[in-house]
């Protein structure tokens, strides 16, 4: 009787949980399966199909958004962009990161603790003097100059990220690395970046989130129509096409479905790499 009061409990237990996860899910899920079907309609249906998938299906929508708002130009920016500056994270980083980690050189700590100090500073709060710096270099309104900032914004965290796993992995490995004659940089390249990609996941999708949502900065740095990634231009495109609300939907679920894509396919290593910090191998 008390084993069955106890699994009666549990059924419960677990019945109440799912349902409480099934609704979050839900909640979550659904305004982006209304943008999606609210982008396949017409301007004069949308407001008034209120069924939850349309009559008509209208994929003209994304051939609009496509051409005529610009999108074509907006996505292939946000793609540079993104591989870009998650390129040049992931190397600086991770050069970073092994030095502090295995490395004894004098000023090692401050420095290291400079770059975390660095967190702390809002981006806002560096508006100014970024600006000034860039026009100095004259590389506003310029995609290696946004490419820099970017990249400088992405490195505190991940720095601190790849360097907390480069700390956990075992000296015997690098120890018979340089045995076999592999020098610093080669034991960077075929032992610690390998043995962190989990960690390198994470900085992977932390960045590629952080650049392709990005707008401040690139309202800040950016004036050219043709060198605007996505959130930048979707502000244009809104402009130009607040009236038609398929089209901007459309344009809505262009900008989302690549990251959640990216998302989707890592989660398991980031996952991996957000719970197993102190294992290696």
């Amino acid at each position: 009787m008390i084993a069955n009061k106890y699994l009666i409990q549990g059924f419960f237990k677990n019945t109440l949980l799912h349902i409480f996860l099934l609704t979050v899910t839900i909640s979550c899920l659904f305004p982006i399966f209304w943008m999606v079907r609210s982008s396949l309609m017409s301007n004069a249906t949308i407001f008034v199909d209120q069924s939850l998938l349309p009559h008509e299906w209208n994929w003209h929508n994304y051939a609009v958004a496509w051409t005529k708002g610009n999108f074509g130009v907006y996505f292939f920016n946000s793609l540079i962009y993104t591989v870009s500056v998650v390129m040049g994270i992931v190397i600086i980083s991770s050069l970073a990161a092994f030095a502090f980690s295995r490395l004894k050189f004098p000023g090692k700590d401050a420095l290291f603790y400079m770059f975390i100090a660095a967190m702390m500073i809002p981006l806002p709060g560096s508006f100014v003097p970024l600006f000034v710096l860039m026009n100095k270099l004259h590389l506003v309104n310029t995609r290696f100059g946004y490419i820099l900032c970017m990249i400088n914004v992405g490195l505190s965290l991940s720095i601190l990220l790849l360097k907390t796993f480069f700390d956990k992995m075992p000296s015997d490995l690098e120890d018979a690395a340089r045995i076999d004659g592999c020098s610093r940089i080669q034991i960077w390249w075929h032992m610690a970046l390998p043995l962190a990609a989990p960690a390198l996941a994470v900085v992977v999708i932390y960045n590629s989130l952080n650049v392709w949502n990005e707008y401040i900065l690139a309202t800040l740095l950016l004036s050219d129509n043709n060198l605007m990634p996505l959130q930048r231009g979707l502000m244009v495109f809104n402009g130009a096409y607040q009236v038609d609300y398929p089209v901007l939907m459309a344009g809505l679920t262009m900008t989302a479905i690549p990251i959640v894509a990216v998302y989707l396919f890592m989660q398991k290593h980031i996952i991996k790499g957000l719970s197993s910090g102190a294992i290696v191998g």
